[in-house]
């Protein structure tokens, strides 16, 4: 801690792993730096001094609560502004004399916090689970509109998200939005679809407990391929993660799940 308090005020938001890494760094310090900010802004002083850093150790693990404060946004806003119109300088565009490049780094600045990575800085939603009164069978949402970003290319990902699981008699049923609001939050924060994945079904799973299984089905086009390199139009990816008796391919709950994905389905169809 002495050495940060040879700099300003220096708020790091990590995740709980990272705490247990970081023997000199104790919550309640990071909150105590916190509130100090907090006081400088509400006393209209500069935050030019304060580094934020956002330390996640594993983007999709339980840290998704994480949650940035506006006035911390602000200021991420601010930098990634400077270092944007620098990025477009050094593929020499002259986008400062141009009426309809002139505030592109802001605008992009913004569209990254606020909307393409807006899940990695606004904390993961409460999520409504309710008995599941006996009900054992499969329940299945399928085309759960997905747009997402690659993390190699930084092209947009889009396509539909299918979930399936199956309660158990003594287990929890997700509130039907629910599903969308975990495939939203997890798609705003950049990822390559197999870790997109992966990361719906974790949540899925967590939520719904004493579960008997879980299967998450991905099917997305990618920009990446579209629009460079191969540049083949109409290529999709599937990806699927499954648990609990969704893992058996001879389970006759598994071949439900992917023939209803058969029906009316939007022309993503697998």
């Amino acid at each position: 801690m002495d050495e940060r308090k040879e700099r300003d005020y220096h708020l790091v938001f990590m995740q709980q792993e990272a705490y247990k890494e970081d023997d000199n760094l104790r919550h309640k310090e990071v909150v105590n730096l916190f509130v100090k900010a907090t006081k400088r802004r509400k006393k209209g002083k500069s935050l030019s001094g304060i580094t934020v850093l956002v330390c996640p150790t594993n983007q999709f693990d339980d840290g998704t609560n994480l949650k940035v404060p506006m006035f911390t946004k602000i200021k991420m806003i601010d930098e990634a502004t400077v270092h944007f119109g620098n990025f477009l300088t050094a593929l020499k565009c002259d986008w400062q004399n141009d009426p309809n490049s002139a505030d592109t780094p802001r605008r992009v600045a913004k569209a990254y916090v606020n909307d393409l990575w807006a899940g990695r800085y606004n904390g993961f939603t409460d999520i409504t689970s309710f008995p599941s009164d006996g009900y054992d069978g499969v329940i299945i949402e399928r085309n759960i509109p997905l747009t997402s970003m690659c993390s190699h290319h930084h092209q947009t990902i889009s396509g539909v998200v299918h979930i399936g699981y199956i309660a158990g008699e003594k287990g929890r049923v997700i509130g039907l939005s629910k599903l969308n609001r975990i495939v939203e939050h997890f798609g705003r924060r950049g990822a390559i679809q197999e870790q997109l994945t992966s990361a719906i079904h974790q949540a899925v799973d967590k939520v719904c407990e004493n579960n008997r299984g879980v299967i998450v089905t991905v099917v997305a086009t990618h920009n990446c391929v579209s629009c460079r390199g191969v540049k083949h139009q109409g290529a999709s990816m599937v990806t699927t993660k499954a648990s609990g008796v969704f893992m058996d391919n001879n389970n006759l709950v598994r071949k439900e799940f992917f023939d209803s994905l058969k029906i009316n389905n939007g022309g993503h169809q697998i």
